[in-house]
């Protein structure tokens, strides 16, 4: 049943896509089915992590989920879009941090008082957080005082600091530092497929999340436009949550099921993944595209992004969480979605 509801949403996007005009039809339509492809990925990583473990698991959710996302920005700079780009690099980080450990803190904590994870792993993913809000904050500081050129090359030297930096912690946390930040707990009961195929089912639904992406920015300058939203709005929080539906899913299900070390690696590792290695790769691809993007972000993206990894940090580097965590976590994001809606 799950799998027919899937099929027919990709067939009616790509109906949409190639026979339709409307673009507001377009862009409805391919959400949907991405939010329903994002589902079936979020269920081949829950898989994957039954036998990898939440680390793995929760970091091949944040990977392929947040493929998605650096599809979607690929095809906005191709088009030159590059404040939608930032403006959905923005809206991925924080909605990471707020709305999906907020979704996955609430609902997690109504059904168990209180949730503990790794504290050293929160620990060590704060620090990586406020690196990421320092890289962001540089080029905009000195922003006025140097030409263009250089600002593009400042944005190239740093794009490539966080890369390697973003590749050591994976070497650190992942390899040589292991067992010190894995959660103790195994996972219990049947995985939905056997290893092999669960694999092959995170393959295959990221490729058809990438298709119907591409379909997705092809309508939706017209259709912010249309709606009179602002590029800052659309690409912060609309292409932001449906970029990161896969995240959203994974995440909800595993706090549900009190594994919310593994939540917690899905949300916060999503966002440092974003800040650290899709941004940063966003601005060498350009460079490549012969468009060159710098890594200059607006000061309420910058805001946005600070308030965020604050609160974050403050609810999560004690290594347990409980039910009104969350609630914070959420007022934060309206509070932001609020103020992106009227700017």
């Amino acid at each position: 049943m799950f799998f027919t509801l899937v099929g027919a949403s990709f067939a009616v996007a790509a109906f949409a896509h190639y026979l339709l005009a409307n673009e507001l039809i377009k862009f409805l339509t391919a959400a949907l089915a991405v939010i329903l492809l994002a589902a079936w990925l979020g269920k081949a990583t829950e898989s994957v992590a039954h036998y990898a473990g939440d680390r793995i698991g929760g970091f091949l959710n944040a990977t392929f989920g947040n493929a998605a996302e650096l599809i979607i920005a690929f095809f906005l700079i191709k088009e030159g879009l590059f404040d939608m780009v930032k403006a959905s690099i923005t809206g991925s980080i924080i909605g990471n941090m707020l709305l999906v450990l907020g979704l996955s803190v609430f609902l997690g904590g109504l059904k168990y008082k209180q949730q503990k994870f790794n504290g050293l792993l929160a620990g060590h993913n704060a620090s990586l957080m406020t690196l990421s809000v320092v890289a962001l904050f540089i080029p905009a500081v000195f922003m006025r005082e140097l030409p263009q050129v250089k600002i593009n090359t400042l944005s190239i030297v740093i794009s490539v600091i966080l890369i390697i930096a973003y590749i050591l912690w994976l070497v650190f946390s992942l390899v040589t530092h292991k067992a010190f930040l894995s959660d103790i707990e195994p996972e219990e009961g049947e995985a939905s497929w056997s290893k092999g195929v669960s694999v092959i089912m995170l393959l295959v639904a990221t490729c058809f999340v990438a298709v119907v992406s591409e379909w997705l920015v092809h309508s939706v300058e017209t259709v912010s436009k249309t709606l009179g939203w602002s590029e800052l709005f659309v690409g912060a929080f609309l292409i932001a949550i449906i970029g990161n539906a896969a995240e959203h899913s994974a995440a909800l299900l595993m706090a549900m099921k009190n594994r919310i070390g593994a939540a917690v690696e899905i949300a916060i590792g999503s966002s440092l993944q974003i800040a650290l290695f899709v941004a940063p790769t966003l601005v060498l691809i350009s460079l490549l595209l012969g468009t060159p993007m710098d890594i200059v972000f607006t000061p309420f993206e910058l805001a946005a992004i600070a308030v965020s990894s604050v609160i974050a940090i403050s609810i999560s580097r004690d290594g347990a969480t409980n039910w009104y965590e969350g609630i914070l976590l959420l007022a934060v994001y309206i509070i932001i979605g609020t103020a992106f809606f009227f700017v």
